[in-house]
């Protein structure tokens, strides 16, 4: 596997947005909840470019006739592309609970 530009920018921003999101959940004050509807969100956009990569290896994998890679990326990509869904309703509800309180 090579190490490219965009991998390193990608595995940066997960694991920064995925730290970040923890440290909002052991802020106890009244910033907690933006903080985590943002972590959230930030979390969301990171695994919607990580679908997207994955889309776009595995039209890669489909011209190279690599059947099996083609096929790991796509379910890899759903998977990234269902949690970017979750992390984007979790940062929709938290900000909407926010709004109430």
């Amino acid at each position: 596997m090579r190490l490219t530009p965009t991998r390193v920018t990608l595995f940066v921003a997960l694991v920064g947005s995925g730290l970040f999101l923890l440290y909002s959940f052991t802020v106890r004050d009244a910033s907690q909840i933006p903080l985590l509807s943002s972590g959230a969100a930030v979390l969301g956009i990171v695994f919607t470019a990580l679908a997207v990569a994955g889309v776009i290896g595995t039209i890669q994998a489909a011209r190279d006739e690599q059947s099996g890679r083609a096929m790991l990326l796509a379910v890899a990509g759903g998977i990234a592309a269902l949690v970017a869904a979750f992390c984007f309703s979790s940062a929709i509800i938290l900000a909407m609970v926010w709004r109430q309180a």
